[in-house]
């Protein structure tokens, strides 16, 4: 019989409004921020790094013929009317919409521009990995108010031999430049339904989960 998230932890989720306080870090280290459980957010946080392939809308205010939608393409940039290749890739949203409404000012006044991320793949940097025993190891967007939950969730929970509460999270530490490992339990998250085994997840982080020994 497959490991997988069990029905009432699926339902705890559906049930709206439900939010969990004064949970405790599953390792004690304060750099792994508890998590309730709060839906994330269907788009991709403010900070989210537009990557190669990201589907946008750009949206014009009064001047709809000068909006579109667009995909990133592999060189990073976009094309819509009035502004041709404009670099996009390494750019977070609010800075993509500052640099078109600078060049659309050379053809109209003072216009207002809204970038919208529809669809993103994300830059490795930006993304949360899954690796190991889990039913299908991948590479998740990260997405505002990601928890662990939310992306074993998204993976189909834990493999059948997997040993979940060995797992690790691998995160890497801008203040020191080095890689943070801290331990997780998921067969307690998933399997007891323990929100205190929950976190909240940041991007660029790397789950491993191990297969057990025996």
């Amino acid at each position: 019989m497959r490991n997988t998230i069990p029905a009432h932890i699926l339902a705890v989720m559906a049930t709206a409004g439900l939010a969990l306080t004064g949970c405790a870090s599953t390792s004690g280290d304060p750099e792994l921020a508890p998590a309730s459980f709060v839906a994330m957010q269907e788009g991709p946080g403010e900070e989210y790094v537009i990557g190669p392939l990201d589907e946008l809308t750009i949206h014009v205010w009064r001047n709809d013929e000068l909006g579109a939608k667009v995909q990133v393409r592999p060189d990073g940039r976009i094309t819509t009317p009035l502004v041709p290749d404009m670099p996009a890739v390494g750019k977070t949203p609010t800075m993509l919409q500052e640099d078109v409404r600078l060049a659309l000012s050379q053809y109209i006044e003072d216009p207002i521009v809204t970038v919208i991320v529809n669809e993103f793949a994300g830059t490795f940097s930006q993304q949360v990995r899954i690796v190991g025993a889990s039913e299908k190891p991948a590479s998740l967007p990260y997405r505002a108010n990601m928890t662990l939950l939310d992306a074993m969730i998204a993976v189909g929970g834990l493999g059948e031999y997997a040993s979940g509460n060995r797992a690790k999270l691998i995160r890497f530490d801008k203040s020191t430049g080095k890689q943070v490992e801290y331990a997780l339990r998921l067969n307690d998250l998933l399997k007891k339904g323990d929100s205190k085994a929950n976190v909240m997840l940041k991007p660029g982080d790397v789950i491993i989960i191990p297969e057990s020994m025996f």
